[in-house]
């Protein structure tokens, strides 16, 4: 079985060697307690891995000495860890009876799916629809408001949504035991994995809510399992079992993916694996290269052409779902707006080419950059000149709409006179009589650009009224399409270009959005702008729904709009962010629900234990695999047990770090918000890497000691672990059930002497 090992390939060469020598007869003086027969079985085994090949495939790895003793034993581990895992994520679901954390956010989303209301998200949509359908199916009608948390639910019936995702946060121990299991060989291996994972109260608690991290983490997780298990197929090239596996693998990656773009370092880790695997197979002097060719092909339709049709069906269902015109629609183009139903451009029907004359709105391209706005409201006393406000409003109102006037005053013609590139114009605002303006005063937030104003009456200025319309990749000459162009408005006198800079103006400007004139002429989102309605009653009316877009259009949009959004977050006035390397020290959680002791309070804390033991396990892993590596290079002899401690830590250990890496690291480069939640998909490569890491090592405890006493310090060490992980279960386990009374610094508080670090807020 060959796993991503980068960096290892010589000690895994080594590796084999080694194995061949003992397959030869050599002994080794490292002694084991493995029976004689098991070992003659495993010679066997592992003779048959060197020698075999089926199709030019080798078979080296498919079968190790970590074996289970028996299956009926494995079964039942896998069943009690089934048991445990949704025993402790389905306990008290129904509590809190109210709105937590972001439920108010996603279950609100699931209730736009049922009533079938456009809305925005920066996350793909699968996540959310499944939600809804989970909803749907279990009774829910779609009408609670989720306004905030800390809401009663009352008689609405919420328990579905909840159930659907505790019960996908309830597969990942058993997903875990399983991945490992295969990469082990060593049950004890994948029930430590289980049990840090089913008695974890941070996974307990991310489980239970109506969120995305469950549904994420479960995807992740089949995709992981998935491809480990076609791993072992590697063998029956072709085979049902290996197309099976196969195809779930990249059913799994679509899934992933779809619920967050997170999904795109399993796609990652699961591409690195199949290049090592393809790098493999063309080494491989007994396979074809037609054959090699069609391990390709069925690679590109499996993980490359299956995931992308899975991906793009999804967005197909959503837009077919969400037709509605909702709280969403301000967020997209509108092109885009004009196929919701209930959306002023739905069926609407209006001048196509922009003439002099016309009533117009003007909408920014940036996400949220808003309409185009003025009102009688002057800028206040030292920002800038005491001249008319002009901003961005998010929202559809009357004093958005504009005049489109020549810049010599001469509007009167019998014959409409459309507007083209490289005209001067004036816009006139409709609602106050006063025309766009700009000069060299400072912006108001913006010091580096200049003010945008309305100045003069009736149309009549001065020439800082002046704006030259240029279509962003036109010529000279042509016209500018209503929906369809996007334009820009390059101030005559100054030189600059009409933008909005996203930042919202204080209560002087009613938190509307800053409108500048931006000396910076690189076309952005915010410098660019298009003619939203258009009314002119000398031009023939077209119907808009010749200008809906296609669906590669659309799709396309929502990418960039969820893209720039993702990217855009900021933390609020007073909300509390994290830095990733809080993460894996367990620094500081997050309130799911309440806050003083007179309420119901959950609080998203890692079992301290436990989150401190992955960190102690990737630093004995580093140990292990670095003294590992050394005793391979320097030639010390080791049997076959010591040789596949050596593999399994590795191969197997190796795709566990890399996944975690690469679930991890990634995050110190985002220059977006960052919360806790974020490291759990990391957690679980940790998680299961602990568990290699410390069966091995207690399985090498004869390098120490003489049996019996290495028997009974490899029983007594699992012993230990496995109370260890009860306990702190016991200890901390109110943080996900619920916890009422006085806080942790309380001596009466049931928490009392819990709070280890003070930046833990329970």
């Amino acid at each position: 079985m060959h796993y991503v090992t980068y960096g290892i390939s010589d000690e895994s060469s080594m590796l084999r060697n080694r194995r061949g020598q003992m397959n030869t007869g050599e002994q080794s003086p490292v002694s084991t307690h493995h029976e004689s027969t098991q070992e003659n079985t495993e010679d066997d085994r592992l003779s048959e891995g060197d020698s075999q090949s089926l199709n030019g495939t080798s078979a080296q790895h498919n079968q190790g000495i970590y074996s289970p003793k028996n299956e009926a034993q494995s079964t039942a581990f896998f069943l009690l860890v089934v048991f445990l895992a949704f025993s402790t994520r389905l306990y008290k679901i129904m509590e809190p009876p109210h709105v937590c954390w972001d439920e108010t956010h996603f279950g609100k989303m699931g209730s736009y799916y049922i009533n079938r209301t456009f809305f925005f998200d920066v996350h793909p949509p699968l996540g959310k629809m499944l939600i809804g359908l989970a909803g749907y199916m279990t009774g829910y009608d779609g009408t609670y408001p989720f306004l905030k948390p800390g809401d009663k639910y009352e008689h609405h019936n919420y328990w579905g949504m909840r159930g659907f995702c505790a019960s996908l946060g309830s597969c990942l121990p058993p997903f875990a035991y399983l991945t490992v299991l295969e990469l082990s060989q060593s049950s004890t291996a994948a029930l430590i994995t289980a049990a840090v994972l089913a008695f974890d109260t941070g996974c307990i608690t991310i489980s239970q809510y109506i969120l995305l991290d469950p549904i994420l983490m479960f995807f992740i997780m089949g995709a992981v399992l998935s491809m480990v298990k076609f791993n072992r197929q590697r063998c029956r090239p072709f085979s049902a079992p290996w197309w099976f596996w196969l195809v779930l693998t990249g059913v799994n990656l679509s899934g992933a993916l779809g619920v967050k773009f997170v999904g795109l370092f399993v796609i990652l880790l699961v591409g690195m694996n199949t290049a090592w695997d393809l790098w493999s197979l063309l080494g491989d002097l007994h396979l074809s290269l037609m054959d090699f060719g069609k391990h390709l092909l069925s690679r590109v339709f499996g993980l490359i052409l299956l995931p992308l049709f899975l991906y793009v069906t999804i967005f197909a269902v959503h837009f077919v779902v969400l037709n509605k015109s909702g709280p969403g629609d301000g967020f997209f183009s509108s092109a885009f707006q004009s196929r919701l139903i209930g959306n002023n451009l739905h069926n609407a029907s209006m001048p196509e080419y922009l003439a002099y004359g016309s009533i117009i709105t003007v909408k920014n391209l940036r996400i949220a950059g808003g309409y185009l706005h003025s009102h009688w409201h002057l800028y206040p006393e030292g920002v800038g000149a005491k001249q008319q406000q002009v901003t961005a409003y998010l929202h559809k109102d009357y004093n958005n709409m504009w005049l489109v006037h020549r810049s010599n005053d001469s509007d009167a013609q019998s014959e409409p006179d459309l507007v083209r590139h490289g005209d001067i114009i004036r816009l006139e605002h409709k609602g106050t009589t006063r025309n766009l303006h700009s000069h060299l005063h400072e912006a108001p937030l913006t010091k580096k650009h200049f003010q945008v104003t309305g100045y003069g009456i009736n149309g009549t200025g001065d020439p800082n009224d002046l704006w030259q319309v240029e279509v962003c990749g036109g010529r000279k000459g042509d016209l500018v399409k209503v929906l369809r162009s996007k334009v820009r408005f390059l101030h005559r006198a100054t030189g600059c270009v009409l933008y909005s800079s996203g930042k919202t103006l204080p209560k002087w400007g009613w938190e509307q959005v800053e409108i500048t004139c931006s000396p910076y002429l690189k076309e952005t989102p915010n410098s660019q702008w298009n003619i939203e309605d258009h009314i002119n009653t000398k031009l023939p009316n077209i119907s808009l729904s010749v200008l809906k877009p296609h669906f590669l259009e659309i799709l396309l949009e929502s990418h960039i709009v969820m893209i720039r959004g993702n990217s855009g977050l900021k933390p609020k006035d007073n909300e509390m962010s994290s830095k990733p390397w809080h993460w894996p020290i367990n620094y500081q959680g997050l309130r799911f629900s309440g806050v003083n002791e007179t309420e119901y309070r959950v609080y998203l804390l890692g079992n301290p234990v436990i989150w401190w033991l992955n960190l102690v396990g990737l630093g004995l892993y580093m140990v292990m695999v670095a003294v590992a590596s050394l005793a391979l290079r320097r030639g010390v002899q080791l049997d076959k047990r010591r040789i596949e401690h050596c593999r399994v830590l590795m191969e197997g250990g190796g795709l566990l770090l890399l996944g975690w890496f690469l679930h991890y690291v990634p995050f110190y480069t985002m220059g977006r918000i960052l919360y806790y939640h974020h490291y759990f998909p990391a957690m679980l490569f940790s998680s299961m890497l602990t568990g290699i890491t410390l069966d091995t090592l207690l399985q090498s405890a004869d390098l120490w000691l003489r049996p019996p006493y290495s028997h009974w310090l490899l029983r007594g060490g699992q012993a230990m672990l496995f109370l260890a992980i009860l306990n702190s279960f016991y200890m901390f386990h109110p943080l996900s059930y619920g916890m009422r009374g006085p806080l942790a610094h309380d001596p009466d508080s049931t928490m009392a002497g819990l709070k280890w670090m003070d930046s833990w807020e329970f």
